[in-house]
């Protein structure tokens, strides 16, 4: 292995930034280590780094704003996602961003090597590319008398590559990129780019970075349609020596099936609000009409089977609501209007209006807030937040026992702790409670009904707050989550609502 392949691994788990530098150094890797994104983007300024492996889910700076900083400021680095299995959606989405690859916690070993390799392999050839192109090329027609040394490399690639000159002349390119762009056979370079592709907008980009409006490190992403494929475009220019601009290198990748799966989505998501939420409504309306004794008296068994039928109707209508609130987290369109609140009278009326229910199960339920401060936010996500993981520990206190929530300043922000003396999570069940319908199994906790979307809700709307969300749990215990949203600095008046 080449000891030059330096690694930055970016984790806020001490656990996990030291078994990767177990196992990279044993394979002569350099590694170094930051544990939030700020510090590896001060590491990034001082030291080259050749690959990034970034966890997406860290205090101070989240794995998502790294990546797109690095995809901004150093976009030959590549880097892979260290994702858990309830963020693969994200992992996923932040390689549409530019992402090279993700990997998942916990790691397995032979996995983590093959993709860090390949990730080494691919920066290898592209820095032999680049030392190539410096110090042999003048313009892209020397390069195309020298096209069989680097048709290898560029040959092998899933992505269509495509490199033109000054005339806007295609010099390189690969078999990719004839497939993606469906034309037919093979083309002799150098050819007219409109012969091949005649897309406005990719035309007034490439125009446009040969005219000198385009920075070396800045590349430029759009989307085209090619029959019943979308392609997504990375263009970027070509230096010469002396840093002048002698063409364009354009990176093709077919995102259709992304595409597809984002219409799916949606398509269902709308299926849901149309066509199931509303005549469950009307449904639920009826069978209320009919037990307050509106069409005629109803005997006592009659009135028991339409009543247990309205509480099925209720635990549908609220996993429609529940799957559209995620939809809409996913989309960004969840928390839509933000102002500076007050947490502790949230608190205070969620504690107030769940207090009947935990008093009904044997539960003391008591809140604490001390150092007070405002953070901004939507006050009815908030409440939701507090709602659900309330309700949860209540549900999971089958014995009774003790609820608290406490809320206190701590610096930059505040935290907030909702604890129960319930059953407790097992070890090896804690990195899924967030993941979509996963509902913790235990035999005193058969009844609760539930959707399994409550705390993929709760991580969802922190996340939106630009918070954090963990938990700790012993088995027959309890369980303590824990959120960390950020405070408005002094001078922002409080919302009274």
């Amino acid at each position: 292995m080449n000891e030059e392949i330096k690694v930055l691994v970016v984790d806020d788990e001490k656990i996990v930034r030291e078994g990767c530098q177990r196992v990279l150094t044993g394979k002569g890797y350099g590694v170094v280590s930051a544990e939030n994104g700020q510090e590896a983007m001060d590491i990034l300024k001082r030291e080259e780094v050749d690959i990034i492996l970034l966890d997406l889910k860290m205090p101070v700076m989240s794995g998502e704003e790294v990546l797109e900083k690095a995809r901004d400021q150093y976009p030959d680095i590549p880097v892979i996602i260290i994702t858990g299995h309830g963020t693969v959606d994200t992992a996923v989405e932040c390689m549409k961003k530019g992402a090279y690859d993700f990997i998942t916690k916990p790691f397995q070993v032979d996995q983590f090597l093959l993709t860090v390799n390949r990730a080494s392999e691919k920066r290898r050839l592209e820095q032999k590319a680049r030392s190539f192109q410096e110090k042999n090329i003048r313009n892209l027609y020397d390069l195309h008398m020298e096209k069989s040394r680097l048709k290898t490399i560029i040959n092998c690639m899933a992505n269509g590559v495509m490199v033109t000159n000054r005339n806007l002349e295609v010099v390189l390119h690969n078999p990719a990129l004839m497939r993606l762009l469906e034309v037919p056979g093979d083309i002799e370079n150098p050819v007219a780019l409109t012969s091949i592709i005649n897309d406005e907008a990719l035309l007034t980009t490439l125009k446009n970075i040969l005219s000198g409006q385009c920075s070396e490190r800045e590349s430029i992403s759009q989307e085209i349609s090619v029959g019943k494929n979308v392609l997504r475009i990375m263009s970027a220019p070509v230096l010469s020596p002396d840093n002048s601009v002698v063409g364009t290198v354009t990176v093709f990748d077919n995102i259709t099936a992304f595409k597809q799966l984002d219409q799916m989505k949606s398509d269902f998501v709308n299926m849901v609000a149309h066509e199931l939420r509303s005549p469950l409504i009307s449904l639920r309306q009826l069978n209320t009409v009919i037990l307050e004794g509106l069409t005629g008296p109803l005997q006592e068994k009659q009135r028991d089977f339409i009543s247990r039928g309205l509480r099925k109707i209720d635990q549908l209508i609220r996993l429609i609501n529940d799957l559209l609130d995620v939809a809409r987290i996913e989309e960004g369109r969840y928390v839509q209007h933000q102002v500076p609140i007050d947490v502790e009278e949230i608190i205070r009326d969620v504690v107030s209006t769940m207090e009947p229910i935990a008093k009904e199960k044997g539960i003391t339920l008591s809140y604490s807030c001390e150092n007070m401060k405002p953070v901004q936010g939507d006050p009815k996500n908030v409440q939701e937040i507090f709602n659900n993981l309330i309700i949860n520990a209540i549900n999971y206190s089958p014995d009774g026992g003790l609820v608290n929530v406490s809320a206190r300043g701590l610096g930059e922000y505040m935290e907030i702790k909702v604890s129960d003396t319930g059953v407790g999570i097992e070890p090896e069940e804690l990195p899924k409670i967030f993941d979509k319908f996963y509902r913790v199994k235990h035999p005193k906790t058969r009844q609760v009904v539930g959707t399994g979307l409550g705390l993929a809700i709760v991580k969802g709307i922190v996340e939106a707050h630009r918070g954090t969300i963990d938990v700790e749990s012993v088995p027959n215990e309890g369980t303590t989550f824990r959120i960390l949203l950020p405070v408005i600095k002094e001078g922002v008046t409080v919302h009274v609502s």
